[in-house]
């Protein structure tokens, strides 16, 4: 498949990317290929292949969740690096 410049142009601006105008006619051959080995993989018959979501057969390996009590705050308190009036302290990370 023969691209354009103008081809390129369009993709690139789709893309939000600037392309060089000397380099127009190299990217519009390098896609022109890519889009080749496109054309040639949508020739394999694959009517005889079942649709495949998972190739390793993973299952999911999740647990229920779990209803427990909660911690009391002097607990989750005690566990935190620095605390104030009841909340936990974090360093500042936006300026």
């Amino acid at each position: 498949m023969s691209l354009s410049e103008k081809d390129i142009e369009y993709v690139a601006k789709l893309a939000r990317i600037s392309i060089d105008q000397n380099d127009l006619n190299d990217f519009a051959d390098d896609l022109s290929v890519c889009l080749d080995y496109f054309a040639l993989i949508n020739e394999i018959d694959t009517s005889n292949i079942n649709p495949t979501s998972q190739s390793n057969n993973l299952t999911n390996v999740m647990r229920e969740d779990e209803v427990k009590d909660n911690m009391q705050i002097d607990e989750v308190l005690s566990n935190a690096p620095e605390h104030i009036d009841g909340f936990i302290k974090i360093p500042k990370v936006i300026d």
